[in-house]
């Protein structure tokens, strides 16, 4: 297993894509439609990475990057999202995201990103 990741997005679709990208490539992937859910299961067992959605109904990306960063900051935390403005995307880097990946994205984008948060936690 290269690394474990916890995928956060309301949308089916893109937590299926995740899957499907990640978990051939060797990865353990978890996820969830919740920002909530999500806590409960960081405080259960340990991810290297964390996929959020920006815009959820009940607990935004920032909120949960916030949280992370407080709680367990060497999780790397990459923000996802189909509104993205400069302004959410600097505000996301000034509180500890990795990196910031619009909708649509290519499997390609998310496998890259996510081997690159893993090359570097070995270093």
């Amino acid at each position: 297993m290269k690394g474990r990741v916890l995928v956060i997005d309301d949308e089916a679709i893109v937590r299926v894509s995740c899957e499907r990208v990640l978990r051939p490539e060797g990865f353990e992937v978890v996820v969830t439609s919740r920002g909530d859910e999500a806590i409960e299961l960081l405080e259960k067992e340990p991810y290297d990475v964390v996929l959020t959605d920006l815009k959820m109904p009940d607990m935004d990306g920032l909120e949960v990057l916030k949280i992370i960063k407080e709680r367990w900051p060497d999780i790397q935390v990459i923000i996802i999202t189909g509104y993205g403005t400069i302004s959410t995307a600097v505000q996301a880097i000034k509180m500890g995201a990795y990196e910031y990946i619009e909708k649509p994205f290519t499997p390609q984008d998310i496998l890259q990103v996510v081997e690159k948060v893993i090359k570097e936690k070995k270093k």
